[in-house]
């Protein structure tokens, strides 16, 4: 026998035998006969069946597999390390799964993804650790998909047509046969569901589920970016006629069910473009010198009822989503901006938290319940404002949101002026304790009726912000705490945020210190008020964004859950969320749960609530996700009118392929590549957060000043490309 007919032989043996294992492993502990195997492997010739049988039978009395029954063959169960995660794809295509219980995340190569997408649920298989690598592995099975629809571009070919996801993760086009395709057009933006992807085929198959529109119009793109998260952007017709027929009028006989506080002096303090109004303060000074202070909350769950069409869509929203130039609302227009909105001088249904504070804000007493109240004012921020700089109630035309000056009474200042002591006393208690407190710096756009950016302001927190800040927070700490206390312990529905990753912290301190700050990690108290510290001495400087952002990097991410473990950042060991139930679903269910409890009812079923908890962190995190694109978006639109302009920014990143500079006038942030600069080669200094010059030895490092201007904006991609004109 020649050489080549040997190695021809011994090939087709060494497939086999590999057939052979991958069949069994992937039988998840099944045993199959020989005729099973054969056909998984296609061997239908007499010769190549006799060879299977051979191989089995050799790897049975090897005990490379096992034999159960008679011909029966099944895989040894596996001492390989699998486990299941999440899906976290690169830009570059390779992907890494995130483990819970891994210190490391395991990194999949491009090859080695089968079929698995960003955000999917996977088994992973982890190859043994090298010394000094980081884990890697591939993925065996995908469990779950996040997803399965998806927008892009219309790519129409004669006979079919293939649809380019907008997400750059998305690796792969998805073919569409022309009689699924529907009303699109060659080049139009569409979603696009993913029905099949065989064995045998490169691409996925699809069909064209909806037509966005033209790339680069303005509602497409803004309805892209809540397509993109799978989130609405209008009502099921059902659902707006099954709440458009609710009875939203306030009968006598439910006011007599609830606390009467209609003849007590209320507002609401809300932003100036605010249409729900969810919250309101009533005041009331005390016989014995004390302040009554109710935290009035629409009640929202009188009318959402569960088991109906109109609960079902507001769990599967979870949350309002605030764009740019929209709200996507959880409930309709009907409740959240009518029958639940705290609109003046008007009787409304609400559910109360009722404190009874002395003058160093330290609590006597408290209540909770179902209450209607009649609110007496509605105020502006900026109002509120006006009022606690000034101590006067004569709110001038350039800070009225009525289209005059006008006044109030002297009972309405006294009561704000003394929500507003309290509330600093409240606040720097929390302070005290080790709260950590994140003013970061908001964008906000001056938008033509177009919805077209002209101008670009930072919303700022100031004492009226802080003053309904510190009395939500009170509510929602004391409602937590009123059920989180209780023996035998009842299920519940709490906001907690563990303590910060140190060695998310550590990188955090090698990067502020080249700005000249640090953090002291003696103690848990100490790291607090270092954070406190840093955010405090970078107000105002040209590093505070860059620092904040990463700060907030830095800290665990705050989830819903019936576990109670406390709230790190607010420094409370109880929290929940009970203050804006038209816009959060958690909140309903607080609200569901603590009239449940006030009713003497049982505990409720930990399983179902963890459930909904976790459904409700996952939409919150689409949602904001959701709005930095709009953000994103936004800010590229504005900068696309300005593409002849210099601007001075910060370096706020720096990788092997470019520097990422936020202008500081406008917070718009953009990449300089790396190939685009062309006074020198740079090479990345990993260490050193900084790019290097060969020749000139010029460095770029992170936290430095430079001047740049827009090269190139895409929309579509919302990428903000910039050229480098050189340090400032």
């Amino acid at each position: 026998m020649s050489k080549k007919n040997k190695r021809s032989k011994s090939q087709k043996r060494n497939e086999i035998t590999k057939g052979i294992f991958t069949v069994l492993e992937n039988g998840e502990g099944k045993s199959f006969n020989y005729k099973q195997i054969a056909a998984k492997l296609n061997i239908t010739e007499g010769n190549g069946r006799n060879e299977l049988i051979k191989k089995l039978v050799e790897l049975k009395e090897k005990k490379r597999i096992l034999e159960e029954g008679t011909g029966q063959y099944k895989a040894i169960p596996s001492t390989k390390t699998y486990h299941t995660g999440r899906v976290d794809i690169t830009g570059r295509g390779n992907a890494y799964i995130i483990v819970e219980g891994l210190d490391d995340d395991v990194f999949i190569p491009f090859n080695k993804l089968k079929k698995a997408f960003h955000g999917d649920t996977v088994d992973v298989y982890i190859y043994p650790r090298r010394r000094g690598r980081k884990l890697e592995g591939e993925i065996t099975k995908v469990i779950e998909r996040k997803k399965s629809t998806f927008v892009g571009i219309v790519d129409l070919q004669k006979t079919f047509a293939f649809i380019r996801p907008s997400d750059h993760r998305m690796y792969t086009d998805i073919f569409v046969p022309l009689d699924k395709i529907g009303k699109a057009n060659d080049g139009d933006k569409v979603i696009v569901k993913i029905v099949d992807w065989p064995d045998d085929r490169d691409s996925p198959m699809g069909e064209i589920t909806e037509v966005l529109g033209k790339p680069g119009e303005h509602n497409t793109e803004i309805h892209s970016i809540l397509a993109e998260y799978g989130l609405p952007y209008e009502f099921p017709l059902e659902v707006e006629h099954f709440a458009d027929k609710l009875d939203t009028s306030i009968k006598e006989e439910e006011i007599a069910k609830r606390r009467d506080m209609r003849d007590v002096l209320t507002f609401t303090i809300d932003p100036k473009d605010a249409k729900d109004f969810d919250d309101a303060l009533s005041f009331q000074k005390l016989e014995n010198g004390n302040y009554e202070i109710g935290v009035h909350i629409a009640d929202v769950s009188h009318y959402l009822k569960t088991d109906t069409i109109l609960d079902d869509e507001a769990y599967e929203r979870a949350t309002s989503v605030y764009l740019v130039d929209r709200v996507v609302p959880m409930l309709p227009e009907v409740l959240s901006n009518n029958a639940c909105s705290l609109r003046p001088n008007e009787e409304k249904y609400t559910f109360s938290a009722i404190f009874e504070l002395d003058d160093k804000a330290i609590l006597q007493n408290q209540w909770f319940g179902r209450t209607v109240i009649n609110s007496n004012e509605r105020f502006a921020y900026e109002e509120a404002q006006y009022i606690i700089e000034s101590g006067s109630g004569n709110i001038p035309d350039d800070v009225s949101i009525r289209g005059n000056s006008y006044s109030v009474d002297d009972e309405v200042v006294s009561a704000t002026l003394t929500f507003d002591r309290l509330a600093k006393i409240l606040r720097e208690k929390r302070m005290k304790a080790g709260a950590i407190s994140f003013d970061k710096v908001e964008v906000r756009f001056n938008l033509n009726e177009n919805s077209e950016p002209e101008g670009v302001y930072f919303k700022e927190s100031k004492d009226a912000n802080k003053l309904i800040e510190e009395f939500m927070l009170l509510a929602n700490r004391k409602v937590a705490e009123f059920i989180g206390k209780q023996k035998p312990v009842k299920t519940f529905v709490y906001r907690i945020h563990d303590e910060p990753n140190e060695e998310k912290l550590m990188a955090l301190n090698g990067i502020i210190s080249r700005f000249g700050h640090s953090l002291n990690f003696k103690s848990k108290k100490e790291i607090s008020d270092s954070l406190n510290k840093l955010l405090e001495d970078v107000k105002g400087k040209k590093e505070q964004n860059l620092v904040d952002t990463l700060a907030i990097r830095s800290m665990s991410k705050a989830i819903y859950t019936t576990d109670n473990i406390g709230h790190y950042g607010l420094a409370f060991d109880y929290y929940s969320h009970f203050t804006s139930p038209i816009r959060r679903y958690p909140d309903v269910m607080v609200h569901r749960l603590l009239q449940h409890y006030l009713d003497g009812g049982n505990s409720a079923k930990a399983d179902i609530y963890e459930e909904k908890c976790k459904h409700s962190s996952n939409m919150e995190s689409l949602a904001a996700n959701a709005e930095r694109d709009s953000i994103k978006y936004m800010q590229i639109k504005f900068m696309d009118d300005h593409k002849d302009q210099e601007f001075v920014g910060v370096i706020t990143g720096v990788t092997e392929w470019g520097i990422y500079v936020e202008i500081i006038e406008n917070k718009c942030e953009g990449m300089v590549r790396i190939r685009d600069i062309k006074d020198d080669y740079y090479t990345f200094d990993e260490k050193e957060y900084a790019i290097v010059g060969d020749k000139t030895k010029k460095t770029y490092q992170l936290g430095d000043e430079v001047v740049v201007m827009v090269k190139n904006t895409d929309l579509m991609k919302r990428h903000l490309d910039f050229s480098l004109l050189g340090k400032a």
